[in-house]
């Protein structure tokens, strides 16, 4: 192929300035809009007047779903409040009991683009409550068989109100964007329930991303650091948990005559043991953190001193998505050969409920990173440390890039370290702070719309040559 010349390149570039601002020109035209409205910045600024205004819309949204917690695979209520919401504000598409609860909801801006999916997750967990506030939830569900207390102590309460908010401004302002916008309503981030599958992944199998397939995935995550602080980080942020199960089989023997059998507790011990060395001995820690860890261990099949079968449960942490696949391998090799050097049998099972790394894509975070740390959007912003807590958002950033980041939420002037962390029963969202996430999220999206139309951004001797 041959290539232009340099006198060419101005002449493309230039033609396809005049052509991309006809078309921007036209679509303006049909929507009755100003030529103002082509100002990236008069938008951003449309859009954070806008947040203010839906704010307390927001914060009662949050309280009532914080006062009707729902537990993972079985948010009804919650998925029918979202499912009229975005109904009622004229979305072209709204999916419902996608993954059992899920709603899904697409808006086609006026103008052509890029898809971009923003994602909250609405399922709340088996907590008490310890808040003192006039919404503290009060409600009771079943699981695993037990009648529990249920509350949103990890905050999903407010990332659903959030993206409720995101959705009403972007819909209101939709002749403003250059592409679609999808928004998840995803329902079991915490696991689904023993025997159920459901989350991310059944989300995907059931098509979320097909039709049209996002190009990047977004989500915030409210943490208890101060209100408005904004904390990302490139690359594997929280880690990937991989559950398994250990069976040990031995030969039971009297706990007086121990060499006339094969002590299936001793060879556990020894295997126990072994694990720690695929960390300490066989991984690069400075480049990929990684643990193995134990949590359960029990005799079976025998009487005291007459153990024949002992069963280990532990999970499998990284922050690196290669290592994962190495552990995985690795850890059946260690077991088989230390069972059969101590002459006894062992399984090795992987549970289902496995995650993948929580992966911020660098290139997309590089490219909003202007975004995340712009005044206004955030009070500030800080490179998180690695989480060895797992994450469900895990697979939409695996299927598409994603960008995942921490929002401080805590109430003004309580620092990190003296606040309930997440999970807790007296884990608190304060009101104020939600306001940035409804910031964040519509920033993101109208930047990642704008920045990817080829009639917004400059012409450059560079997009001539690609």
């Amino acid at each position: 192929m041959r290539l232009p010349t340099p006198t060419n390149r101005l002449r493309i570039c230039a033609l396809r300035r005049l052509s991309c601002a006809l078309v921007w020109l036209a679509g303006l035209l049909v929507q009755g809009a100003s030529l103002a409205d082509t100002d990236t910045e008069s938008v951003r600024a449309l859009l954070n007047q806008s947040a203010e205004r839906i704010h307390s819309d927001v914060v009662a949204w949050r309280h009532d779903i914080h006062q009707h917690p729902e537990l993972a695979n079985r948010e009804f209520r919650t998925g029918r409040i979202v499912a009229e919401h975005l109904r009622r504000l004229g979305l072209d598409e709204v999916r419902e009991q996608v993954a059992h609860t899920g709603v899904l909801g697409l808006l086609k801006g006026d103008l052509p683009g890029p898809v971009v999916a923003l994602r909250a997750d609405m399922d709340a967990l088996p907590v008490e409550e310890a808040l003192d506030v006039p919404y503290a939830s009060k409600a009771r569900a079943m699981y695993k068989g037990e009648l529990v207390p249920v509350m949103h102590a990890c905050g999903h309460d407010a990332h659903t109100a959030i993206l409720m908010g995101v959705a009403e401004v972007l819909a209101a302002h939709r002749h403003l964007l250059p592409g679609q916008v999808l928004f998840i309503f995803q329902p079991a981030e915490e696991g689904p329930p023993p025997g159920e599958d459901g989350g991310a992944s059944l989300m995907l199998k059931q098509g979320a991303f097909e039709n049209p397939r996002p190009d990047a995935v977004f989500a915030l995550h409210v943490a208890n650091d101060p209100p408005g602080l904004v904390s990302y980080r490139a690359g594997g942020l929280s880690a990937a948990s991989i559950p398994f199960d250990i069976g040990v089989q031995g030969r039971a023997s009297d706990g007086g005559t121990p060499w006339r059998g094969n002590d299936p507790v001793h060879a556990s011990a020894q295997i126990i043991t072994a694990l720690q060395g695929i960390v300490s001995r066989e991984t690069d820690l400075t480049r990929a953190p990684s643990l193995i860890s134990i949590g359960r261990v029990r005799t079976t099949q025998g009487t005291p001193g007459r153990m024949s079968q002992v069963e280990l449960s532990g999970m499998i942490r990284t922050l690196l998505p290669s290592e994962a696949a190495r552990l995985r391998e690795r850890l059946p090799e260690l077991i088989q050969d230390m069972a059969s050097a101590l002459g006894v049998s062992a399984r090795v099972t992987f549970r289902q409920d496995a995650l993948p790394v929580n992966y911020t894509n660098p290139e997309l975070l590089a490219r909003m990173k202007p975004t995340l740390e712009r005044d206004g959007n955030s009070r500030g912003t800080y490179i998180s440390p690695p989480q060895f807590g797992a994450e469900d958002f895990a697979f939409f950033a695996q299927a598409v890039p994603g960008l995942y980041f921490y929002l401080g939420v805590n109430a003004e002037g309580v620092a990190t370290a003296d606040a309930p962390p997440n999970h807790s029963a007296s884990f608190f969202v304060n009101d104020e702070a939600l306001l940035y996430g409804i910031r964040m999220m519509l920033a993101l999206a109208y930047d990642y719309l704008v920045g990817e139309h080829a009639c917004v951004q400059p012409c450059t001797m560079a997009s001539v040559d690609e």
